[in-house]
């Protein structure tokens, strides 16, 4: 027995009893010491009854090491769970929180891939980020509606898996979905939804690259962070349209300040314009306004289309664009863009055009930039409906000055240049003097008018023997002449035949220059011109015969001048061949005789008159006007050398 007992003590204690179990598990030793534990009892011909015991020992203590083991790893998890919650509040854009999310799906749960989709309010749902993937097919699948486990799994809000996705006939397959699993080589997939109370937001992926199973534990750990993470992707939305709306708001009132600053601008600018309009400022002052305030260049027109003003050039216009803008403005009773950045505002007044705005910025406008422009249309109507008003007051004014000037032009006194400075207008400097007759008849429309044209051109304006004159500022009386008619005549609706005379040097000769200009127009009458414009200058020879003071020094200077001041200055002989060359019947050869040079010298002279002159000097009116003043200048010289070789008179 004692033998018996000592060598059973003896052999538990040798080979190792269920104490050296205890004290492998105590140490964490690994398995293989288990093994090499109970091959060293076989190997010691242990008794079956303690073999048995041993091997049971060995059993419970890997069955309490796996335990252990797993309860290691939840505690893990549940850490790392509690670490990716921490993470999750964090503020994240919504591309940022989705990768975060796989990430951490990927690492926590040991898978080979992991990916995330999102659906659609139309029930479609498509891979939103990716991770541990080897293609690009992965990342913006379509996944569509009813298809995959990310569907199923929503459908049923809870986790949905499989061993082996491809060998599954249970589970509806896609095509598109079938090509990503195969091109990446996955088998096991477990999809969970991302469930925000009664809807869900889309599902989390999980996969692995062989055949497995998922514990209650990992499909557990994989909702609750599915779950985490619906919440967090609800926090990051309602933060970005959190984020969106405040910049809307911000944008929203910047906008307003904007309006607000535009409107405040705007209402000073109109304020500016009423002022000048109130302070009787002139078109060409308030259109300069206008232009600076709209930083452009403004022209004001007239009903008929011609410039009444302007604070610029408008190169290459397109007149017909520009008269189809103005139908439209008139119509529309609204600013209009034309091509080329231009813009047309109409000048209204009720239903009158008073004509329009062309302004040619140099920027684009803004809304409230056409506003103001057509508030300055109306400051330039309200500014013509003034001048109206004024130049209808103050023309009896006018009409008594003017007859005095007409009728005692050898009376002009200091109270009657008085009486006109008052009016702002200065006879000392030269003035024109036009006739104009309606050939309508409608002489109290025509006058009308006259009285708001002569107070803009800051003249005089009066009415004699059924025609209107204006005695208007200015040197060149044709000009002057063109211009009223121009106006005038589309105004009436039909012809206006003008005479024009001038300038005067002083304002008594404003009586001699309007009998000029009513030659002027008599021989317009005479001369079957109704209609036309008539001045001396127009007239050539015959406002020669109808001037008053026969200004021979004048005409001979507009009809040849160039071609004496050009032999004055070089010392040449232009003006004899010329004499030569119609004496001898307009033939550079026989004038070549009379001269004694060579043709080919005649024919360059020839040419360098033709520069001078013109070239229609040849044209029988021309040359009939060139041979008049040659042979009166010949004659004058005459005259003077005689007067000169018979000394003073007694």
């Amino acid at each position: 027995m004692r033998g018996d007992d000592g060598t059973g003590e003896s052999g538990r204690s040798g080979t190792g009893g269920p104490l050296a179990v205890l004290e492998l598990l105590a140490a964490d030793a690994p398995q293989s010491r288990y093994d090499v534990l109970l091959a060293g009892a076989r190997a010691a011909g242990a008794d079956p009854a303690a073999l048995a015991e041993l091997t049971r020992a060995v059993e419970l203590a890997r069955s309490v090491r796996a335990s252990a083991s797993r309860r290691e790893q939840r505690e893990a998890a549940l850490t790392a769970l509690v670490d990716t919650a921490q993470d999750l509040t964090s503020p994240y854009d919504i591309d940022g929180l989705l990768r975060l999310i796989t990430r951490r799906a990927r690492r926590l749960l040991g898978f080979d891939m992991a990916w995330l989709s999102l659906s659609r309010p139309d029930g479609s749902a498509y891979v939103r980020t990716s991770e541990g993937e080897t293609t690009a097919l992965n990342v913006g699948l379509e996944l569509g509606t009813g298809r995959g486990l990310g569907s199923i799994a929503q459908a049923r809000r809870s986790a949905v898996w499989t061993a082996d996705y491809l060998a599954d006939t249970a589970i509806p397959h896609a095509p598109g979905i079938d090509a990503v699993v195969e091109a990446e080589g996955l088998h096991a997939i477990i999809a969970v939804p991302l469930r925000r109370g009664d809807s869900t937001l889309g599902a989390l992926y999980g996969s692995d690259r062989a055949v497995r199973q998922f514990s209650a534990d990992e499909i557990g750990m994989l909702l609750s962070l599915a779950d985490l993470a619906a919440v967090a992707i609800e926090k990051a939305r309602l933060l970005e349209q959190t984020r969106d709306e405040v910049t809307e708001l911000e944008a929203f009132g910047s906008r307003t300040n904007t309006a607000l600053t535009r409107v405040r601008h705007l209402w000073e600018c109109h304020a500016r314009l009423a002022g000048l309009v109130l302070d009787g400022a002139g078109l060409a002052t308030l259109a300069r306004a206008t232009a600076d305030a709209l930083d452009g260049v403004l022209q004001v027109r007239d009903p008929g289309g011609r410039p009444l003003t302007a604070t610029g050039e408008l190169p290459g216009l397109d007149e017909e664009a520009v008269t189809q803008g103005a139908l439209q403005a008139l119509t529309g009773r609204r600013p209009v863009r034309l091509p080329g950045d231009l813009w047309l505002a109409p000048v209204l007044a009720g239903a009158e055009d008073l004509g329009v705005l062309l302004l040619s910025a140099s920027a684009p406008l803004a809304d409230e930039d056409v506003r103001l422009l057509q508030l300055a249309a109306q400051s330039v109507a309200s500014l013509m409906l003034i001048q109206r008003g004024t130049a209808a007051a103050e023309g009896p004014v006018h009409d008594e000055i003017l007859a005095d000037l007409l009728e005692r032009p050898h009376s002009v006194d200091l109270h009657l240049l008085e009486r006109t400075r008052r009016l702002g207008i200065d006879l000392d400097r030269p003035h024109v003097v036009l006739v104009a007759r309606p050939e309508g008849g409608e002489l109290g429309k025509a006058v009308a008018w006259a009285s708001s044209y002569a107070y803009r051109m800051g003249g005089l304006k009066g009415v004699r023997r059924g025609c209107i004159v204006l005695v208007l500022p200015g040197t060149d009386a044709s000009a002057a002449a063109h211009r009223a008619s121009g106006e005038l005549s589309p105004l009436l609706g039909h012809a206006v035949s003008t005479g024009a005379a001038g300038p005067t040097g002083s304002p008594g000769e404003v009586a001699r220059v309007y009998a000029e200009a009513v030659r002027c127009l008599d021989a317009l009458t005479a001369l079957d011109g109704v209609g036309g414009t008539a001045s001396l200058r127009e007239l050539g020879f015959l406002g020669l015969l109808l001037s008053a003071d026969h200004d021979v020094e004048s005409f001979i200077a507009a009809t040849v001048g160039p071609v004496l001041e050009y032999d004055e200055d070089r010392l040449t002989d232009l003006t004899r061949t010329l004499e030569a060359y119609f004496a001898s019947g307009a033939s550079p050869t026989h004038a070549a005789e009379t001269l004694h040079v060579h043709p080919n010298t005649v024919s360059r002279r020839l040419e360098r008159i033709a520069e001078l002159l013109g070239a229609d000097w040849q044209k029988p009116g021309r040359a009939l006007e060139i041979q008049m003043a040659l042979r009166l200048r010949k004659a004058r010289t005459v005259l003077h050398d005689r007067r000169t070789a018979a000394g003073p008179p007694p």
